[in-house]
C-alpha cells in the first residue's frame, strides 16, 4: 500500500512559502506583498531571480505589475518585475501565434524599452538583463552579436554564475532558435568549465540535452517511443556529462537540502541521471527530492507524476 501513498508534489512555487503568499496578492488584485517580498529579498541574486521570474508569470494575466507601477512608478522593484511581466507576456503571444507566425514587434520592443528602463533603475540588480537576453531570442533573426555580448557583459559582471542568465544565453544558441545543437553545447561546456566546485553551472549541460531532444520531437526527428530515445539520455557522452556535472555540483555544495530556487536544477539532473541509467546518482538525488519535483524536465518524455514515481520504484526507494 506503501506505493499507492507516494505521491510527488509539484509545488509551482517550489516550496517557497513568501512566494506563494505573494501570488495569492496577485490573484485579488493587490500589489503591496509584492513590494514587501522583493524588499525582503534584497540582493541574493538567485532567490530574487526565482522570485522575479516566477512572479512574472503569475502576472502575465493580470494588472497587478501595472497597478503597482503606477502608484510607485519609479520604484526599482516596481520596474524589475514589470519588465519580466513584459518579457513573458511577449513570450506567450508569440507560443499563442505558433510557430512560424510574424513575430509582434511592437510588444518585443516593448520589453526591451522596459528591461532597459529597469536596468537603469536598479543598476546592480542582474534580473533585467537576464529578461533583455531572454527576449532577445523572440526578433526572427536575433540581436546583433555586438549587442547581445554587451548584454551578457552587463550580466556576467553582476552576477558571473547566475543559471538563469546562462540559461537564457543557452536557448538563444539553441537551434530552436539563432544556433545550433553544437553551439548550444559549446557554451554549457565552457560554462560549466570555468565554474568552481559547488557551483550550478554543469547542470547547463543537463539542459541542453533537453533542449535537443525537444527539439527532436518538434521536427519529427524522433517520438518518445523510438528506438533511438534511450540512445540519447544512455549514451556514454550523456553518461559521463551527469556524472560530471554530480561530481563538480552537487558534490561540492555546502547546502544538506535543496533551496526551491536551485529545486528545477536539482530535478535536472535527478531526470538526466534516470534516464542515463546511473543508479548510485539518481538513487542518492531522488532521496535528497522526496516528493518534491518540478514538472519539467519530467513532462517532456511522458506524464511526469508516473515518471517521478516509476523512477523511485526502479530504484527500490517506494517499499
Amino acid at each position: 500500500m506503501a506505493r499507492d501513498r507516494f505521491a510527488p508534489d509539484f509545488d509551482p512555487d517550489c516550496g517557497d512559502t513568501g512566494l506563494s503568499c505573494a501570488r495569492h496578492d496577485i490573484v485579488i488584485g493587490r500589489w503591496q506583498g509584492l513590494r514587501e517580498l522583493l524588499r525582503a529579498t534584497g540582493p541574493d541574486w538567485l532567490v530574487r531571480g526565482h522570485r522575479v521570474r516566477l512572479l512574472a508569470q503569475a502576472c502575465t494575466a493580470s494588472s497587478t505589475a501595472e497597478t503597482w507601477l503606477a502608484a510607485e512608478p519609479h520604484h526599482a522593484d516596481a520596474l524589475v518585475l514589470y519588465a519580466a511581466t513584459e518579457t513573458a507576456r511577449a513570450f506567450n503571444v508569440a507560443i499563442a501565434a505558433g510557430r512560424g507566425a510574424p513575430i509582434d514587434q511592437h510588444r518585443v520592443d516593448a520589453a526591451v524599452a522596459a528591461c532597459l528602463r529597469a536596468a537603469e533603475a536598479y543598476p546592480d540588480d542582474p534580473t533585467p538583463w537576464i529578461s533583455l537576453i531572454s527576449v532577445a531570442r523572440l526578433y526572427p533573426s536575433g540581436v546583433r552579436r555586438q549587442e547581445l555580448a554587451r548584454w551578457w557583459d552587463e550580466l556576467h559582471g553582476r552576477d558571473p554564475y547566475s543559471v538563469e542568465g546562462h540559461l537564457q544565453v543557452l536557448h538563444y544558441y539553441s537551434s530552436r532558435w539563432h544556433g545550433s545543437h553544437g553551439l548550444m553545447y559549446d557554451f554549457a561546456r565552457d560554462a560549466a568549465g570555468v565554474a568552481p566546485s559547488g557551483c550550478a553551472l554543469p547542470v547547463l549541460v543537463q539542459y541542453a540535452r533537453v533542449e535537443e531532444f525537444r527539439h527532436s520531437l518538434d521536427e519529427g526527428q524522433v517520438s518518445r517511443s523510438s528506438v533511438g530515445l534511450a540512445e540519447h539520455w544512455s549514451n556514454d557522452g550523456a553518461v559521463s556529462d551527469v556524472r560530471r556535472t554530480w561530481q563538480r555540483w552537487f558534490l561540492g555544495r555546502s547546502e544538506r537540502g535543496v533551496a526551491p530556487a536551485e529545486l528545477r536544477d536539482v530535478n535536472y539532473l535527478t531526470h538526466a541521471a534516470c534516464c542515463a541509467g546511473l543508479q548510485d546518482v539518481a538513487e542518492s538525488l531522488l532521496r535528497v527530492l522526496g516528493r518534491r519535483g518540478t514538472r519539467t524536465p519530467w513532462s517532456y518524455t511522458g506524464d511526469p507524476d508516473k515518471q517521478f514515481v516509476k523512477w523511485r520504484r526502479e530504484f527500490e526507494l517506494l517499499s
